[in-house]
């Protein structure tokens, strides 16, 4: 039998490796992790997570607002950038240190450099040039913002990851993108008090969700003042007295201090020796795998972003789970990636599970669609006119709920509740016979009896 130096050597620091790595090592494997940046990966370093707390940071000008329609009298405010900064920077170090700290605890062996393969079951630690060997290899490697180097000016622009490390906070920023990353950014620059313009080439933002959700953020960021632009691109991106010029397609030249580009996400493979081992990638770049997560080498799988299936930390950490089933507990478990719920935390949040009604027409012969659009229960004494919006998309055959859809505060909390409830087959019955809890705006997902209208082979009737 061949001798390896490693039962599982894993390349890839985030959650997904962490998880994988771990887990193994816990059932008494020996293992080996690679990380060339920071352990935790893009959601603990440099995304999810101090994403979200930028995003309390940027609601605060709003909750003092908010409390003078309570009685409140709020005295002179002011934010400090490097404060924030500085604060989220000792969280993630710490967040950084328990990852390392699981690792450590279950034995496994955690390497700080750059891994490459060199072959089918060798892989070569960068910062040493020793070479090691592994009965089963994992590649969970992430994926990194898109530069769109067809941009001139590109090198000028920055992406989420420099968000996070700004020297100043700039007055002004143009944010290039419609999806999930370039909204939230516009939402937390705009409510730090930077001038905030979103170009998108799209119709509308954020394409894949529901569109009332769509329709309605786009309202309520436009009130808030952040500028929209749609069916616009960037056409040149140059550097003029110290700020930068942006050339649109459509809206002529803007200025900005800062240009972000969202442009979406590449999958980490450049120079990591695939080909050599004999992984196949896809035209993007991205590792391709079959529905256990193994790659065209069956010995070396794949999780998370680099597979460029759902780009999701939970997926991740699922599939490093069903990885574990299947090489070593002889339980070939396949990802479920059905009924996934998620979260745009955006101002208001949108918070969605299931099948849009879009998606649901095109599946099902006849959809109930309920749908409820209110001022929630706060904003009568604040006096804010947000509105916030709930849609139920119903099976009409079975009754069963296939999407469920929020627009509006702690939106993304109700859709983890939600995401249980659907992912149980939960008939609009069982909604209906769930007593509400009162006085909250979750209560109007119980409360909605008949339905607002109803699609009948992918046409409103």
């Amino acid at each position: 039998m061949t001798s390896y130096d490693y039962d599982l050597f894993v390349i890839g620091g985030g959650s997904g490796g962490v998880r994988s790595a771990r887990v193994a090592a816990v059932l008494g494997k020996k293992v080996a992790i690679a990380e060339e940046y920071r352990y935790g990966g893009t959601c603990v370093i440099r995304g999810c997570v101090p994403k979200k707390l930028f995003v309390y940071a940027a609601q605060f000008h709003e909750h003092f607002e908010d409390a003078a329609g309570f009685g409140w009298t709020v005295g002179e405010s002011s934010f400090d950038w490097k404060k924030l900064i500085a604060a989220k920077d000792a969280e993630i170090a710490r967040l950084e240190g328990l990852y390392k700290k699981g690792l450590a605890g279950a034995n496994a062996e955690i390497l700080e450099t750059r891994a490459e393969l060199v072959d089918a079951h060798t892989v070569r630690l960068i910062n040493t040039g020793k070479t090691v060997t592994a009965r089963t290899i994992v590649i969970a490697t992430g994926g990194r913002p898109n530069p769109h180097m067809a941009l001139p000016g590109n090198e000028l622009c920055i992406s989420s990851n420099e968000a996070f490390h700004l020297d100043e906070l700039p007055k002004s920023i143009v944010i290039a993108g419609g999806g999930y990353i370039a909204v939230e950014f516009a939402n937390i620059f705009h409510g730090l008090g930077v001038e905030t313009t979103l170009i998108y080439r799209g119709a509308e933002i954020l394409s894949r969700f529901d569109q009332d959700l769509r329709q309605g953020l786009h309202e309520a960021m436009s009130a808030k003042g952040i500028r929209i632009l749609c069916h616009d691109t960037l056409e040149k991106v140059s550097k003029q007295d110290g700020r930068l010029s942006v050339e649109t397609l459509n809206n002529g030249t803007l200025t900005a201090d800062v240009v972000m580009l969202a442009l979406g996400r590449i999958a980490n493979t450049e120079g990591l020796g695939l080909e050599a081992a004999g992984v196949k990638t896809d035209e993007r770049g991205a590792v391709v795998v079959d529905e256990y997560s193994r790659t065209s080498v069956p010995h070396i799988y794949a999780l998370g972003d680099v597979t460029d299936r759902i780009q999701l930390t939970p997926v991740a950490i699922h599939e490093a789970m069903c990885f574990i089933e299947t090489e070593y507990k002889d339980n070939p478990t396949k990802p479920d990636h059905e009924t996934i719920a998620t979260a745009v935390f955006s101002q208001p949040e949108i918070g969605t599970v299931g099948l849009t009604e879009e998606e649901a027409g095109k599946r099902y012969k006849e959809l109930e669609v309920y749908r409820a659009q209110f001022r929630p229960l706060k904003a009568t004494l604040s006096g804010r006119g947000e509105k916030m919006i709930m849609k139920l998309i119903v099976d009409a055959s079975g009754r069963k709920v296939v999407g469920a859809h929020i627009l509006g505060h702690d939106a993304g909390e109700m859709a983890q509740i939600l995401g249980i409830a659907l992912k149980a087959g939960c008939t609009k019955d069982d909604f209906d016979r769930t007593m509400a809890v009162h006085p909250t705006a979750a209560e109007e997902l119980v409360t909605m009896y008949a339905p607002s209208y109803r699609i009948r082979d992918g046409i409103r009737v």
